[in-house]
């Protein structure tokens, strides 16, 4: 027979058993918890600049899919392939980031479907368009760099090409290095287009040398221009996506 203290003993262990027991059940039915750091993709941050001169910041075969699609239909596949290797070819040649060229062709000329890019003006960055219009006619032009627009029966100031792969495109890299470039820092190459592009189109030579970076054409290239430099890095970087 048990004595009192055993049935104490006894009665006080099932007690601490009928206690744990539901824990212990319920913690075995719980999924174990592992704290993990969050991963959140964040985009980085963009560059709003890029050196004008330098090796292709892009691709020929994008520069090529951007334009295809987007350019006048004026200009054929054969075109534009053609327009994006003379920019290469070009770029390569003198140093210059010739796909960075292109972006900013494209912003200027809205993909190739401007007035000022159509044949047979060519013109492939704004080169000497001012907005001036002056009335007259088609056979009397009121200077060298002016153009007929036949619809509007009136002239636009600005520069025509006779070509793009030995005028327009020569012309725009060369000013872009002009930019960029002095003629104590710019190499025999650069120069040559330089000289080119400034027989073309003079400029201050307060501005020689002063936008070894793109940003540096913020209201020179273009004015007010604020901002014009970061829209063109942002544009190359959406054409080296295409």
């Amino acid at each position: 027979m048990r004595s009192r203290r055993q049935f104490i003993q006894l009665a006080l262990t099932t007690l601490i058993a009928a206690v744990e027991a539901p824990h212990t059940r319920a913690d075995t039915t719980l999924e174990p918890r592992i704290w993990l750091p969050m991963a959140v993709a964040v985009a980085p941050p963009p560059t709003a600049d890029a050196p004008i001169v330098g090796p292709a910041s892009g691709s020929p075969a994008a520069a090529e899919r951007w334009l295809r699609v987007r350019c006048s239909y004026d200009y054929t596949p054969f075109d534009v392939a053609a327009i994006v290797e003379r920019y290469r070819e070009l770029g390569v040649w003198a140093g210059v980031d010739w796909f960075l060229a292109l972006a900013q062709m494209a912003h200027e000329t809205g993909s190739l479907t401007s007035w000022w890019s159509q044949r047979p003006r060519r013109n492939p960055a704004g080169i000497g368009v001012t907005g001036r219009t002056l009335p007259g006619a088609p056979t009397r032009p009121p200077g060298p760099a002016w153009a007929w627009d036949s619809p509007a029966q009136l002239w636009r100031e600005g520069v025509s090409f006779p070509t793009w792969n030995d005028h327009a495109i020569p012309a725009h890299l060369g000013r872009l290095l002009a930019y960029a470039r002095t003629d104590a820092t710019a190499s025999a190459e650069q120069r040559q287009l330089i000289d080119y592009a400034l027989m073309i189109r003079p400029l201050p030579a307060g501005y020689r040398g002063v936008a070894p970076m793109i940003s540096g054409l913020d209201g020179r290239w273009a004015v007010p221009g604020v901002g014009y430099g970061a829209r063109i890095v942002e544009l190359a970087g959406r054409m080296r996506l295409a």
